[in-house]
């Protein structure tokens, strides 16, 4: 195989395409199936974790942290397979999805379930890891995310599904910390993290918008149509919103505020720079890493404060 072709298999967003293309077929495949070569999806997963555990007061919690760290690795990988299977009709007819490995037939089904127990199982050792109030939340989400791929077959707007589903971490960590008390911060910081995924997960799909529309699958970036950028400029706001909301009842004071802003700050520079063409979607779409740690660290502050 030349290495022209050997990468022909890449997809276009993967971050690693050196690393990826120098494995054997089968671990690349693997690898790319799990989307470990596209670590912004972990991130974005594991970040609602570490706002609900440290806003809840479980600032020395890093054990815990590093536990919910490897499960979103292995949860997102088992999400992304699971989608896949489910998907591979639909992927099979989108260019950027078309090269996956089940859409395009380098792995079958039957493989990918294994390989999706395989990474459940993982996910259950950090399971295991958690008391069990938080134990049960974490299962919650089980029905969520078997529901979203199925989402954009039915609705416009499957993204508002997604923020469902990929910030239930922030539950899990603040019932981690705190056990069922004190749910109405939790209420407010889950609506952001809510509202947070579905304006990112809006500038994701924009890449998407000419195969989706041939294809007849919802997306929130058509639902927008030429009001993506206002679509998720009010999104984001009611993000902060809620968030400046679980800062102050977890601390009232008006100094609360200050910690949200360099936040602020970076969701008002993805929407007043967004570009809806091209390869700014997907710039965007990965500064909300660092969006997230921005979150995680004004998280740590208010919890720290509370308990003072």
């Amino acid at each position: 195989m030349t290495g022209a072709s050997a990468r022909s298999d890449i997809v276009p967003d993967s971050e690693h395409k050196g690393l990826v293309a120098r494995l054997p077929q089968p671990a690349r495949d693997l690898a790319q199936l799990a989307r470990f070569d596209r670590p912004i999806g972990w991130w974005l997963l594991f970040w609602p974790c570490t706002w609900g555990l440290f806003l809840a007061g479980g600032a020395r919690r890093w054990d815990i942290a590093l536990w919910m760290l490897l499960g979103a690795v292995a949860m997102r990988g088992a999400g992304c397979v699971y989608n896949d299977v489910v998907d591979a009709d639909l992927d099979a007819r989108v260019a950027r999805t078309a090269s996956r490995p089940v859409a395009s037939g380098r792995i079958s089904k039957k493989a990918a379930w294994i390989w999706l127990l395989s990474l459940c199982a993982v996910g259950l050792v950090v399971l295991l890891q958690l008391r069990w109030q938080a134990q049960l939340v974490a299962l919650g989400s089980l029905a969520l995310v078997a529901a979203y791929p199925f989402m954009k077959r039915i609705t416009g707007w499957p993204q508002a599904w997604l923020g469902l589903v990929f910030t239930w971490g922030a539950p899990v960590g603040w019932v981690e910390a705190r056990g069922f008390e004190g749910l109405a911060p939790l209420g407010l910081l889950y609506a952001g993290a809510w509202a947070w995924c579905m304006a990112y997960d809006t500038i994701y799909a924009l890449q998407d918008r000419e195969d989706d529309a041939l294809v007849g699958i919802g997306s929130s970036a058509l639902s927008f149509g030429r009001h993506v950028r206002a679509g998720v400029g009010a999104i984001y706001g009611v993000a902060l919103v809620c968030w400046a909301g679980a800062f102050w009842l977890v601390r009232p004071d008006p100094l609360v505020f200050a910690a949200l802003a360099p936040m602020a700050m970076h969701l008002g520079w993805q929407v007043f720079t967004l570009k809806e063409d091209g390869a700014d979607p997907l710039v965007k779409f990965r500064s909300n890493r660092f969006a997230g740690l921005l979150m995680a660290l004004a998280s740590l502050t208010i919890g720290l404060a509370g308990q003072a």
